[in-house]
């Protein structure tokens, strides 16, 4: 509603008129006359001056300037959408640019462009016989580096090869020893051995594992033996007779020792001199490796078995040895293992579930690792996301699970929803204003396609049915111009009397932007004026969306 509050003004011949009926004045000099009609002029202005300005604004009723037009509006209920709003642009929930890691000869592409992939799907398989030898030389590498480390484990800790007992120990505690250098002497006297003759042609009738009797000399004690092996050659005995030697075994009673005298009778034949005992073996262990003797774990007469600890080596030269091939065997576990990992990246598998969108190789093409680019490009377009600032002022109003009403100029008349994922508080401060990165995920997005620019309203609080205003109504200091009694015309719409245009100070709620709620102040029907042209100084308070 708008109204013109200029006063009438009278001609001047008029004015000239009434004067002479009033008074009756003397003449006066013409050009006295001109100069008094441009001072009744002036102070005629400078009256309207002081009454519909400065009068208005000395008085506390209509505030200065506001004696032009208005726009009238009525207090209403109205349901409020509170929002938070932002551009931004659409992207895929997820999308990966698939690189080669390796180097060689493309054997199989096995998919095309704008088809759907599943993660783990073969995209590209290259050629990997380079590496395969690799891994074959690795393994050597490795078992050589464990061989090396195992044998000096073991030769710092030199056993008895047999059982048997200990005769000697040559080191003891704190002896530098160099490999070769003797350890202990071992025998074994669980059993003895007799070497007797037998006439040549009796013992080519004999058989290994043949029974023996043997008769001991001076006891003349007898014990069941075996026969363990039969001379092939032919030697002269006594009186020049041919004979050959049979080594028979005895199990030890306890009393034989070596230099025993005994004879011997295979079956029914004797034999044809005497012999004596021998332990079954006899051993002199020796190092295998440098060191200093720490341990000694036997001594004379120890009773030992195959594979018994005789003494420990050590010493600070030792134990860097053994560092060093401990960690060549380790090196090469790992390069072995590294080895094994490059041989993966000579197939190339689907990273996410997607749509191809670029296939960029094909059979035949030489991949020189990652610096061939891009061999494909996936979208993951089960949903689309948006990510938009948001100012620090609404910052505290948003909330994840919030639904967000989406446009684009190029779907128009569209309305897509949205719901707010998350909003991240690593802000970015520009001119010290601070903004943070919220992200909005869309399920169903239509025609949307990944890159197009849209616009978003964070929908904050819906007010429903609320006493509301036009935003622009509001002046600052959460006022508003109302009319008071005698302000209407005739008309009750046109402003006759804007002095008595009165301010009221309101209680404001929530804003969409374009109307605000009004908590108290004004009840529903009461009309609020808004000056058509606003002035710097008398223009409407910005009322921000969402309050």
């Amino acid at each position: 509603m708008e109204t013109n509050l200029a006063p009438a003004q009278e001609t001047p011949q008029a004015s000239k008129e009434k004067e002479k009926r009033k008074f009756s004045l003397p003449r006066v000099p013409k050009k006295v006359k001109k100069w008094l009609k441009r001072g009744v002029v002036l102070a005629i202005v400078a009256g309207g001056v002081y009454w519909f300005v400065l009068r208005p604004g000395q008085s506390g009723g209509t505030p200065a300037g506001l004696a032009g037009q208005y726009v009238s509006d009525t207090v209403q209920r109205r349901d409020l959408t509170l929002s938070v709003s932002g551009t931004g642009t659409v992207t895929p929930i997820d999308s990966y640019q698939v690189r080669a890691l390796a180097t060689g000869e493309v054997l199989e592409a096995p998919f095309e462009e704008g088809e759907q992939v599943t993660k783990g799907q073969l995209l590209c398989r290259m050629d990997a016989g380079d590496a395969e030898t690799s891994i074959q030389q690795a393994r050597l590498s490795l078992r050589q580096a464990q061989k090396n480390y195992d044998d000096l484990a073991s030769n710092l800790q030199p056993t008895a090869s047999t059982g048997g007992v200990v005769q000697q120990v040559l080191v003891q505690k704190g002896d530098l020893v160099s490999p070769g250098t003797p350890i202990a002497e071992i025998t074994d006297t669980s059993t003895m051995i007799l070497t007797v003759p037998f006439h040549s042609a009796d013992a080519q009738l004999f058989s290994v594992g043949q029974s023996a009797q043997v008769t001991l000399a001076g006891t003349m004690e007898t014990l069941n033996g075996t026969v363990e092996s039969i001379a092939s050659a032919d030697l002269v005995g006594t009186g020049g007779t041919l004979v050959r030697q049979v080594r028979v075994r005895v199990s030890n009673p306890g009393a034989l020792t070596t230099g025993t005298s005994a004879t011997a009778v295979v079956g029914d034949t004797a034999c044809a001199g005497s012999g004596t005992f021998e332990e079954n073996s006899h051993q002199t262990t020796v190092a295998q490796a440098s060191g200093e003797v720490t341990e000694v774990h036997v001594s004379a007469g120890s009773q030992v078995t195959a594979g018994t600890a005789l003494v420990t080596l050590g010493g600070a030269a030792v134990n860097s040895s053994l560092e060093d091939l401990s960690i060549a065997a380790e090196n090469a576990k790992i390069t072995l293992q590294r080895t094994q990992d490059a041989l993966e990246n000579y197939t190339v598998l689907a990273p996410i579930s997607g749509t191809v969108i670029e296939k960029n190789v094909k059979a035949g093409d030489k991949i020189d690792g990652i610096e061939s680019g891009s061999l494909a490009v996936l979208y993951d377009l089960s949903r689309l996301k948006l990510e938009m600032n948001i100012s620090e002022l609404d910052l505290n109003k948003l909330q994840p699970g919030q639904t967000v009403d989406i446009t684009a100029d190029a779907l128009p008349g569209q309305v897509f929803q949205g719901v707010l994922e998350k909003v991240s508080i690593n802000g970015s401060t520009t001119n010290g204003f601070t903004t943070y990165p919220a992200t909005i995920l869309l399920d169903e997005y239509g025609g949307l396609n990944p890159g197009m620019n849209v616009s978003a309203d964070i929908i904050v609080e819906q007010i429903k049915d609320a006493l509301s205003i036009p935003a622009s109504a509001v002046q600052r200091g959460d006022t508003v111009l109302v009319p008071g009694p005698g302000a209407f015309g005739e008309d009750g719409v046109t402003i006759a009397d804007a002095s008595k245009v009165e301010e009221r100070t309101v209680t404001l709620g929530g804003s969409d932007g374009t109307y605000v709620e009004i908590t108290s102040g004004l009840n529903e029907g009461d009309v609020v004026l808004t000056p058509a042209q606003v002035g710097p100084d008398a223009g409407a308070a910005a009322v921000p969306a969402g309050g």
